[in-house]
């Protein structure tokens, strides 16, 4: 949708209220040149919170949706959760463990989908394990978090058979500094909710004993082996020019 249509838009609705310019702005909490641009279709130098507050003044509301390409940009954001489950599936199955993706439940009323659902049956563990890529607050983390790894021993006994004997959490987020710093800014909140790291997190999915919660930077691209002899790198040398040949 372009300025010009949001404009349209903002300017129908205010005429269907039968409020003028300097009302809407009261309502907003911002200048009546806010909104005057606004229904002007210069939207571009305005604030997304002016532009939000506009639509809210006027009963609506803004769902923006960033475009690229023709695509809506979250399909992005869906490419890279796919790829960090799969490469936590590789994980799993390389440690052993028997894996369920995207298992649904609603009990109780309390609804949603366990992104990956882990059994490892010598130790009777379950693994409760949320991908994200991004973390837009900390509380729209845990606490979903928690009511899965409160359902999640039910889920498992009822769907898969599982009888489990501890219940683990593990929260998959993409290794990037974007990312990183937005978890430092919680850091008070999100250490003592999920203390475990990656050599911790590695460990314990080895053998798993004891309670995990964890939080995993893992990179969506699979490492490859590296040799460890220096001796062995391969050294690329620039070509040695040709000899001119006969004249």
């Amino acid at each position: 949708m372009t300025p010009q249509q949001v404009g349209r838009i903002a300017r129908v609705l205010r005429h269907r209220q039968r409020l003028r310019q300097v009302d809407v702005a009261h309502r907003a909490g911002v200048s009546r040149l806010t909104v005057m641009k606004l229904e002007a279709g210069q939207a571009g130098g305005l604030t997304l919170n002016g532009i939000a507050a506009v639509f809210q003044g006027l009963g609506g509301r803004i769902d923006l949706r960033p475009m690229w390409q023709g695509a809506a940009l979250d399909r992005l954001l869906d490419e890279g959760h796919a790829r960090l489950s799969g490469r936590m599936l590789e994980i799993l199955g390389r440690e052993g463990w028997a894996t369920e993706l995207e298992v649904t439940f609603s009990v109780y009323g309390d609804r949603g989908s366990i992104d990956i659902l882990a059994w490892h049956a010598a130790s009777r563990t379950l693994l409760v394990v949320e991908i994200k890529t991004e973390l837009g607050s900390v509380e729209g983390l845990l606490r979903p978090l928690d009511v899965k790894c409160r359902l999640a021993r039910d889920i498992a006994r009822d769907r898969f058979g599982w009888q489990p004997a501890r219940v683990g959490r593990l929260v998959i987020m993409p290794e990037d500094s974007t990312v990183r710093r937005q978890v430092s800014r919680h850091a008070r909140i999100v250490d003592v909710s999920l203390p475990h790291r990656s050599r911790e997190v590695r460990q314990w999915l080895r053998s798993p004993h004891g309670q995990l919660a964890g939080l995993w930077f893992l990179s969506e691209v699979r490492s490859t082996n590296l040799t460890r002899s220096p001796s062995a790198v391969r050294r690329i040398r620039p070509a040695m020019p040709r000899s001119p040949g006969p004249i």
